[in-house]
């Protein structure tokens, strides 16, 4: 590929494709190959010019080197990039928004009085048809209001104000489309898949596979607690499956054999095989952003109070302007209050708000799945967060494996990550990686894997009775002893690091032991979230209580509770809502997904198990735990923005009233202040909240 340095500065430069014109498909591929390039800091491409900005850290000659070798045909984009980016729909209504400001000053200048008057008259028909089907409904709404004042402008001849006004309303209903399509997409992609890998089952064993390498027919098996990546029928297993990222149903459904099961939803409990109906390019983009259309979820309180309020103003605007007519016989103060109405500002201000806060908040890596849940991340005075993946880094470390069988450490290690690969858990993926960088092959050797949430996993590999997990699971659950020659060294195990049993027939084999080491920025940001409204910060932790404590004192929680299970969790959000309380549940495992789905905002780790985040109304990156604090500013922000708003429409609305009935400004003018006010407001609410 050939490019043209057109301008250069240190470490940033404005290249030129040569060549055809670069087409929207080839503008997202260079923009994802540069962006996930170490050393490029900022990237954007112009489609249209064919350009490219980009930012970069390192030498000029690695950059031009990374040019150089770049090829649209060779560059490897996940599915759904390309498809989904949006780049075409930016344009798409860019040209829109162009093409209306172009025919309504050709119109007005450039055809004479006559011809202007009777395009005018056949265009107003199409609102004046709205507001008589809304008025048949037996409802005085906002398209009555319109249809009354462009038609009384009609009727008085008054084509310059009837233009205008079906102008700026037509204006505002592109931006309004434009940037809620544009949110719900973004949304939407947010909520996609990215499975990389999955299992499938290849002459009666389990395979782990490029998800990009399965095909039509394949057999996925897909585990408890991990999302289903692909549309399919079950030819074997039996699980509760959780439906609610497409469906929105909150109680899990059976699925068995010849049962249809659709990619996103997760598997609770049990595990299934199913057979692919289509891969790569599987439907769910288009069913979640039908689900998100259709459901109130992106709707805060806030919002769904003004639309309701834009609606009930209807009626009084008309009367008063009825009122006026009665009073005065004036038909020019009169139409002042018509041309003038609360309802516009408020239906479009108000969504537009909420979805750009959306977009603002995926800038930062963080994903909402609605408004409402922003509104109750600002009015939250509690929260609960878990501690492992959470406060903790979310990539602990095996730094030991103890031996108390006899067998060597790195055969232990080795039946540690052949069970534990299957689950996704932080702990499970320290004993894999661990597995992965001694070049431990682990290929099946066991039987039908069972996990139990929050304690273990138990299994048969040969004659042998095989469990891993938490000491309750093992020696409470399990009954497996310990050695008796071994007693003084598991007295003895080094108790600043977390632990794992392995038990082989009901004997303790091997502990391993694991770091995981607190997020640096941890105390930092509980600190941070206390000044911005917090009142009871609180950690829960399947951990001992000696390390709970411990934790607990570092970060500076108000409330620490220790050697909790999955149901403790749930229950103490609860109990902490029925006393008037609005809780947000910050979590990772699987068995933090009661708490994310009880409380009024659940937040889940991007890298945890994928149930959490399927669950979770928010997902935040595992990168830094700041993005809390600026998810807490951003909704804070939001909700000022929409309070601001309210002010400023009613306010300067009702002034416009008071000036027309007063006779200082004309009809005219009331209706251009009003649509401009109407759309300035729009504009605004699009701008990032936060610097």
């Amino acid at each position: 590929m050939k490019f043209t340095i057109k301008h250069e500065i240190k470490h940033r430069m404005r290249i030129h494709a040569e060549g055809r014109p670069m087409t929207y498909a080839q503008a997202d591929t260079l923009l994802y190959v540069l962006r996930n390039e170490r050393q490029v800091t900022f990237v954007k491409v112009y489609e249209r010019t064919g350009d490219a900005v980009i930012e970069y850290v390192g030498e000029r000659s690695d950059m031009i080197a990374l040019l150089r070798g770049f090829q649209y045909d060779r560059a490897e984009v996940p599915t759904g990039v390309i498809e989904n980016s949006g780049r075409e729909l930016n344009a798409a209504y860019q040209e829109k928004l162009m093409g209306k400001v172009v025919l309504r000053y050709a119109v007005k200048w450039l055809l004479p009085h006559p011809v202007r008057a009777c395009m005018i008259t056949l265009k107003s028909l199409k609102y004046i048809k709205q507001g008589l089907m809304t008025l048949l409904k037996h409802r005085i709404e906002v398209p009555v209001l319109d249809a009354t004042a462009i038609g009384v402008s009609v009727l008085r001849n008054d084509m310059d104000t009837a233009s205008s006004i079906m102008f700026l309303l037509g204006i505002g209903e592109l931006l309004e489309e434009w940037t809620h399509k544009k949110s719900v997409d973004d949304l939407a992609r947010s909520m996609s898949l990215n499975v990389q890998k999955v299992w499938i089952k290849q002459d009666n064993n389990e395979v782990l596979i490029s998800a990009k390498d399965v095909r039509e027919g394949d057999q996925v098996m897909v585990h408890m607690g991990n999302v289903i990546p692909f549309d399919g029928n079950v030819v074997a297993g039996d699980a509760m499956v959780n439906q609610a990222s497409l469906t929105g149903e909150s109680v899990p459904v059976r699925r068995t054999k010849e049962a249809t099961v659709y990619a996103g939803t997760v598997v609770e409990e049990g595990e299934l095989t199913i057979q692919v109906k289509k891969a790569g390019g599987t439907s769910r983009f288009e069913k979640i952003v039908a689900m998100i259309e259709e459901s109130e979820k992106l709707k805060s309180g806030l919002e769904s109070r003004a639309e309701h309020l834009a609606d009930r103003l209807v009626p009084y605007s008309l009367g008063g302007t009825i009122l006026t007519y009665l009073l005065t016989g004036n038909v020019t103060r009169a139409l002042s209050i018509l041309m003038v109405d609360f309802s516009c500002a408020l239906k479009l201000a108000m969504p537009i708000s909420v979805l750009s806060a959306i977009r603002e908040a995926s800038l930062h890596d963080v994903m909402v799945k609605g408004g409402k849940y922003l509104e109750a991340i600002a009015d939250a005075d509690t929260i609960v967060f878990d501690k492992t993946g959470t406060l903790t880094k979310a990539k602990p470390t095996v730094v030991d494996v103890v031996s108390f069988n006899g067998d060597d450490p790195d055969e232990l290690l080795r039946i540690a990550a052949c069970l534990e690969e299957h689950f996704p858990h932080s702990m499970a993926k320290a004993v894999v990686s661990a597995a992965k960088k001694k070049h431990l092959l682990h290929e099946e050797m066991h039987t039908k894997v069972e996990y139990i949430v929050a304690h273990g996993i138990s299994t048969m590999i040969g004659e042998k009775h095989a469990v891993i997990g938490s000491a309750h699971f093992v020696f409470e659950d399990e009954k497996c002893t310990i050695p008796a020659a071994k007693q003084e060294t598991f007295d003895h195990l080094p108790a600043h690091y977390s632990h794992l049993y392995l038990a082989l027939d009901h004997e303790l084999a091997a502990v391993i032991c694991i770091e995981d080491p607190l997020r640096e920025e941890a105390g930092a940001v509980v600190n941070s979230l206390r000044k911005a409204g917090f009142s009871k910060i609180v950690m829960m932790t399947g951990d001992s209580e000696r390390t709970a404590a411990a934790v607990a004192k570092k970060v500076g929680v108000d409330e620490y509770y220790s050697e909790v299970l999955p149901e403790d969790k749930a229950s103490f959000v609860e109990k902490e809502k029925a006393l008037g309380r609005k809780v947000v549940m910050i979590g990772d495992g699987i068995n933090d997904s009661p708490a994310l789905s009880a409380a009024d905002a659940g937040i889940a780790i991007s890298d945890g198990a994928e149930i959490a985040r399927e669950i979770a109304d928010i997902t935040v990156g595992a990168d830094d735990l700041y993005q809390i604090v600026t998810l807490k500013a951003l909704s804070d922000a939001l909700m000022k923005r929409i309070h601001r708003n309210y002010r400023v429409i009613v306010g300067f609305n009702t002034m416009l009233i008071l000036l027309g009935v007063g006779s200082v400004i004309q009809p005219t003018t009331s209706a251009l202040l009003h649509n401009s006010s109407t759309l300035v407001i729009g504009l605004q609410s699009m701008q990032n909240l936060l610097d």
